[in-house]
């Protein structure tokens, strides 16, 4: 069955339209509490490989949206109708709270947050009690019990609400303890852009007491500044207080703290695809057994060549997170990401950590005795150009038989040292085409022209 209302990362939309209204939210809470309460009286086969016993509660974190307030009122008020108790974390960045989902044996967690979305943009993500995301027949569940007629449970058993009071320091410990207990990051000076979002009082500190003197950036949220020309979406910000503070490095997280793009001591941006790289290269330094990496679609070919040259597997996910997760479960691997910057360690956590990532960064910068800058330079990226192609109704020219003859010959001239993708967008009516090669010239000019292709069959 197709899902009504879930997408690759939740719920998401612009606030007051949509599921995005108090009384929407109020009630997907009711619905959550319900699948939750049903699932958890389940009787445990012992034959699964994780039998986690859980509490009949669910956690509710949430980045610093103005809405944010009012949607986790409404996710209370909801939760408790169907007797769920609920632990309130506070701004809390989206991997700290799958965190404490596991650790409070939690039923479920709850992040309000877009992401890296404008503020006037907000969403839900669902964790399962292991801090993963909601299997499928979980979300289908809730889609179902969200369509049905409301019923609040007896006076009695109306769920409690507390705060946790202790949670940031919770997680501040978790993500230092995903290095080596002797690292320590002393005369390094790092800029860390917050995004003015989630991350904006944990992540220094963390920094800071592993030894970094840190300047902060991005770290006054107000409600409305979130992603606002700085953090990872918009690195020319962390790359200008680099240069001038002459720091050792820049480190830009999204506004929920699950990517993270970095700057090196030049000012040049270290994406997604790179971050993957220095890690996968820090794990074997380390002489952790590591047999691939999962990539997307989108994953940049230079990456997949020195991952090759490092002698280790790659695999290409769908683009999502969620797809890339998949992926190394299916492959029994541990380390994979997007080129966005959105890097899971199975090693060191259970979903994309900004934070978590950037340590593994540091943690090999020191032991390995190099700068970012050399750390990176064992991967060429390849140039990549891409078009967004707006769509009609109903319009699918991406099987046109014009266009595959265009991409047909695209990738005879590319000769293997390329790649050609043509991928509609999963939320807006259009066509990403994506090429990219060798030579920058003549990659704009392939991307050019199967673009118009796709135009004109469009």
């Amino acid at each position: 069955m197709s899902k009504k209302y879930f997408g690759t990362d939740g719920i998401r939309g612009r606030v007051g339209s949509g599921l995005m209204t108090p009384e929407s939210v109020l009630k997907l809470g009711w619905a959550v509490g319900r699948v939750l309460a049903a699932e958890s009286n389940k009787p445990k086969d012992d034959s699964q490989t994780s039998n986690l016993q859980t509490n009949n509660l669910v956690v509710i974190g949430k980045d610093t949206r103005i809405s944010g307030y009012m949607f986790e009122a409404a996710l209370e008020s909801g939760l408790s109708a169907a007797g769920v108790d609920v632990r309130l974390l506070g701004p809390m960045p989206t991997p700290g709270i799958a965190y404490l989902t596991r650790t409070l044996r939690a039923s479920a967690g709850v992040v309000i947050s877009a992401s890296h979305n404008p503020y006037y943009d907000n969403g839900l993500k669902f964790f399962s009690p292991q801090g993963a995301k909601l299997d499928d027949e979980i979300e289908l569940a809730i889609e179902a019990m969200f369509d049905s007629p409301m019923e609040i449970v007896a006076p009695a058993q109306l769920g409690k609400a507390s705060r946790v009071i202790d949670a940031q320091g919770r997680y501040i410990e978790a993500c230092k303890a995903s290095i080596p207990i002797g690292v320590r990051f002393s005369g390094l000076k790092i800029v860390i852009d917050c995004a003015n979002g989630a991350t904006y009082d944990i992540a220094p500190k963390v920094f800071e007491e592993l030894g970094a003197t840190v300047i902060s950036i991005g770290h006054n949220p107000d409600g409305v500044n979130i992603n606002d020309g700085c953090g990872s979406t918009c690195p020319s910000h962390l790359r200008k207080h680099v240069l001038i503070e002459e720091a050792d490095l820049g480190i830009a997280l999204d506004g929920d703290g699950d990517r993270v793009v970095m700057v090196d001591h030049n000012g040049e941006v270290v994406d997604g695809d790179e971050l993957l790289y220095i890690i996968a290269r820090s794990r074997q330094h380390s002489g952790a057994d590591i047999h691939g990496v999962v990539g997307t679609l989108m994953s940049n070919m230079g990456m997949e060549i020195a991952l090759k040259e490092l002698g280790l597997e790659f695999a290409r996910s769908q683009v999502g997170d969620r797809y890339v997760l998949e992926t190394l479960q299916q492959q029994h691997w541990f380390l994979g990401g997007e080129s966005s910057g959105h890097i899971i360690c199975l090693d060191r956590t259970t979903t994309g950590d900004g934070i978590v990532s950037a340590l593994q960064v540091l943690a090999y910068l020191v032991d390995a005795g190099i700068s970012l800058h050399e750390a990176k330079s064992g991967m060429a990226k390849f140039p990549q150009a891409m078009i967004n192609v707006p769509l009609h109704d109903g319009a699918d020219p991406i099987h046109a038989n014009s266009v595959q003859r265009a991409v047909q010959a695209a990738e005879q001239t590319l000769d293997g040292r390329g790649r050609v993708l043509l991928r509609p967008s999963g939320t807006e009516p259009l066509v990403r085409v994506m090429v990219e090669g060798e030579d920058e010239k003549l990659v704009k000019k392939l991307t050019r022209e199967i673009a118009d292709c796709v135009t004109r069959a469009a």
